[in-house]
């Protein structure tokens, strides 16, 4: 069992800069990936950032360039720089690590205009 606990979610002004960040502790494997998944109001939850151990990420069209998905030295800690917000991004976001499918509690950053 992997327990995700996020912080950073809160207010934001387009424009604006936030970071998210997410701590995964339990049963962690060697090897794994985390991401950054959103979910809209009355949407589905969509992916936002990959990371994956050894280094690879990829980023959706909608983020590219704007947002950079990081993770400390001991790879149980991910974050989501978030710059240039949008009110578009407007949403929950949620942590996921694998190989466990764990999901944070997913922190609401609502950005106004």
């Amino acid at each position: 069992q992997v327990h995700l606990v996020e912080s950073g979610g809160g207010l934001a002004q387009a424009g604006g800069s936030l970071t998210l960040s997410c701590v995964a502790s339990g049963d962690i494997s060697e090897t794994n990936s985390m991401a950054w998944f959103r979910q809209h109001p009355g949407d589905e939850r969509d992916l936002v950032a990959i990371s994956i151990s050894g280094g690879a990420t990829h980023y959706v069209e909608a983020v590219r360039g704007r947002f950079t998905i990081s993770r400390d030295n001991t790879w149980n800690t991910v974050y989501l720089q978030m710059n240039s917000l949008k009110p578009a991004d407007t949403a929950v976001y949620y942590c996921n690590y694998h190989p466990s499918n764990s999901w944070g509690q997913g922190p609401q950053v609502p950005v106004s205009s």
